[in-house]
């Protein structure tokens, strides 16, 4: 029996249909990076593993459960990329940006990897958008980040959308907090699930971040980092509050909100849908990580930035009721059932083609019916009709499938110009 091979699990086929989705987030990444001013960059598919595992935090789920890992036949430890900001720092330092004029502004788009459970809207392969701010630590880049992925938003139609804010201090003012959060937690350690006990000690913060089940009664009761803050990151905090509120965009404390990875400080954000009360509702966030260069071996660099799954995007964008028309295939179909014609309709197709006219030819091997019903299922506004007595008179009769204009003979010379004007009308 012959095998029938499906997509691995967690992987999807990006259809014809869907394409306008995907060219509409792409164009609009384009505007909106270009009004802020970033460059791109694009970095491998993978990197060698100790990029993520030193950047993104040895007790982050990315690193413990999710990478794909891979050792090459030099023996060399490698990773498909499971996310951007690591990868992206690692091409800061490598290439000398840190003498470029700061501060540097990148973004991408990248394919990532991740081993995690599929559900709609997140895959194990799946398309992110990252923007990155380097060499700054003013609170007003960490609010035009995240205005950046907003304004994304807004001009992908996405309603019904909130920015949750909060702040994780500095690494040494947030010590004291660490422990008094892991005095909270102590008597409650055998209720917690197994990997919040695991976490206990090497990132309690993490707790806060437990979407299972048995943890979710204890954080609520947690002490809150965001109001234990040292005075420059309440500072810092109230100020991209402040930004924030001066354009508009809604904005919610969230006391609890410290995001999946080790090496954010002060800013992390998440957008979320307001209307969407689902665990995995955040449709992108990101924060302030100023220490993660000094982890991957550079000088000391503060960084901030964003990542956002595309895939999510357009779930949200479908959710907000946006919807596109089905492209036509074509501009112009070619029709044709003439003795010896396939040169001419061919030579006729390409300098179609040339005029910027969109052409599709008919297959000689069908029936004049049967091409005909190709070109009206083509979506194309006109078919260019080639029997025996227009190739004899080296003419094509344009016939509009639109139902709106006359039937007419033109010379085969004159078509690309003729149906090339009539598009533009």
């Amino acid at each position: 029996m012959t095998t029938r091979f499906q997509a691995p699990r967690g992987t999807q086929d990006v259809l014809p249909d869907m394409q306008p989705y995907w060219q509409a987030v792409n164009d609009a990444i384009r505007v909106v990076t270009r009004l802020h001013g970033f460059r791109r960059i694009d970095t491998p598919a993978f990197e060698y593993a100790g990029v993520f595992e030193k950047g993104s935090g040895d007790t982050t789920d990315i690193v413990e459960k999710e990478m794909y890992t891979f050792e090459d036949r030099g023996g060399e430890k490698l990773a498909l990329t499971p996310e951007g900001t690591p990868a992206i720092c690692r091409a800061y330092l490598e290439h000398g940006m840190a003498s470029w004029p700061q501060p540097v502004r990148l973004y991408t788009t990248h394919q990532m990897f991740r081993y995690d459970r599929p559900q709609k809207g997140r895959y194990r392969q799946h398309t992110q958008f990252d923007c990155e701010i380097f060499g700054s630590t003013d609170p007003l880049v960490d609010a035009e980040v995240i205005a950046v992925l907003w304004r994304l938003y807004t001009m992908l139609g996405i309603r019904n959308a909130g920015v949750r804010l909060g702040s994780l201090d500095d690494i040494a003012p947030r010590r004291a907090y660490v422990e008094r959060l892991k005095d909270y937690y102590r008597p409650h350690l055998p209720k917690l699930s197994e990997d919040s006990q695991r976490r206990f000690e090497r990132n309690p913060l993490r707790l806060l971040d437990s979407k299972d089940e048995r943890d979710l009664p204890f954080k609520e009761a947690a002490p809150k980092l965001v109001d234990n803050l040292s005075p420059e990151a309440r500072a810092h905090h109230e100020t991209v509050l402040g930004a924030l509120e001066a354009t508009e965009i809604p904005v919610e404390i969230d006391p609890l909100l410290v995001r999946g990875l080790d090496y954010y400080n002060r800013t992390v954000f998440e957008i979320v849908p307001t209307d969407d009360a689902r665990a995995q509702g955040t449709i992108g966030g990101g924060g302030r990580y100023d220490g993660l260069m000094e982890i991957l071996g550079g000088p000391p660099t503060p960084g901030m930035g964003f990542g956002s799954g595309i895939e999510r995007i357009i779930l949200e964008m479908q959710r907000s009721g946006v919807v596109f028309e089905n492209e036509a295939a074509a501009d112009v179909y070619i029709v044709h059932k003439a003795e010896g014609a396939a040169a001419v309709v061919f030579g006729l197709a390409s300098r179609l083609r040339s005029a910027g006219v969109a052409a599709v030819l008919g297959e000689s091997n069908k029936s004049f019916k049967a091409q005909m019903r190709g070109a009206n299922h083509s979506g194309a506004k006109f078919a260019i009709i080639i029997g025996d007595d227009e190739l004899a008179r080296g003419a094509g009769t344009v016939k509009d499938l639109t139902g709106e204009g006359e039937q007419e003979s033109v010379e085969l010379g004159r078509l690309p110009a003729l149906l090339a004007a009539k598009l533009r009308a």
